[in-house]
């Protein structure tokens, strides 16, 4: 199974165009070792033909751009995606879909609280309709059985739900549901590799630990550096628990999940614009890296 990073960062990217904290603002000025990143997403690949997709951020023209296997010129309209898999309806997962109505129809999979959320509150499927008749969907299923993409067949997927709010649009929004945000586990049944991918883990539930045990490699959500660090800087009102986000620093935070994993690769993505592990120079980052655990960036890629 190949893995190819598109996205590294959360909502915003970064810089985020309109932030000046002393990461965006530092690395405008090139006062900080750092990367740009577009907001997260992941490709997957058996054969490194057929790729799946999953999130379309709004950054994904760009993503194609950087990454040729997507577009492999087969026909004067073509396109490396195979499929599509949207693990949550926020916007910064799903309105790349927009950039994406010439190649329409593909075929989309959600959760039924997902679909749901993409036809009323925020309709994304209905106004693509237009487009070809716009998404195929499939449902997917979130009771830990697992599923195949068509012409995929070799990796097997399983989702299962993550404890997260429903997006600020959505009709739910404070009585969410399961299925409103996933995680998933993919396994390619020719090479045995195991890929546990969750970009927003706000707790670690009983019923995700399994799941981690059997990865080769924990792809996980890397956000925020501590839970208040959003108010500590004056930009939010929310905490990372607030927004679904489990914190690497502390007590209980990813860090210290993650050291009872030994010998998995660990790698964190999602990563907030504010949170001091993209300076490369920075403390935290050095804390990260003591304990093996990897900063993703766009463009990164590793075989499973």
């Amino acid at each position: 199974m190949k893995v190819h990073i598109l996205g590294s960062a959360a909502g915003g990217g970064f810089p985020q165009w309109n932030c000046n904290c002393a990461n965006c603002r530092g690395f405008r000025e090139g006062r900080i070792r750092a990367q740009a990143r577009t907001q997260s997403s992941i490709c997957v690949s058996a054969d490194g033909e057929r790729w799946l997709l999953f999130n379309a951020s709004p950054d994904i023209r760009a993503q194609l751009a950087s990454f040729a296997p997507l577009q492999p010129a087969r026909k004067d309209r073509d396109t490396g995606i195979h499929a599509i898999v949207l693990m949550d309806a926020q916007i910064d997962h799903t309105t790349g879909l927009l950039m994406l109505r010439e190649g329409l129809p593909m075929d989309v999979y959600t959760t039924a609280p997902v679909h749901d959320d993409l036809s009323s509150g925020f309709p994304l499927f209905t106004m693509l309709k237009k487009w070809n008749g716009g998404p195929r969907h499939h449902e997917v299923p979130i009771d830990g059985s697992s599923f195949t993409i068509p012409g995929m067949e070799t990796l097997k997927i399983s989702a299962f739900p993550l404890d997260s709010n429903a997006p600020p649009y959505s009709p739910r929004r404070g009585n969410p549901m399961p299925g409103d945000n996933i995680g998933i586990f993919i396994e390619d049944t020719q090479t045995g590799g195991k890929l546990f991918y969750a970009p927003g883990l706000g707790i670690i539930e009983e019923h995700l630990l399994p799941w981690m045990a059997k990865a080769d490699c924990l792809l996980v959500d890397g956000t925020l550096w501590t839970d208040d660090e959003m108010i500590r800087l004056g930009l939010s009102q929310s905490t990372g628990q607030m927004m679904g986000h489990l914190s690497q620093s502390g007590d209980g935070g990813m860090l210290e999940v993650l050291a009872g994993y030994p010998g998995k690769r660990k790698i964190l993505i999602h990563i907030n614009n504010t949170n001091p592990i993209l300076n490369e120079d920075s403390e935290q980052r050095a804390i990260v890296e003591s304990q093996g655990v990897e900063v993703s960036f766009d463009g990164m890629e590793f075989d499973l």
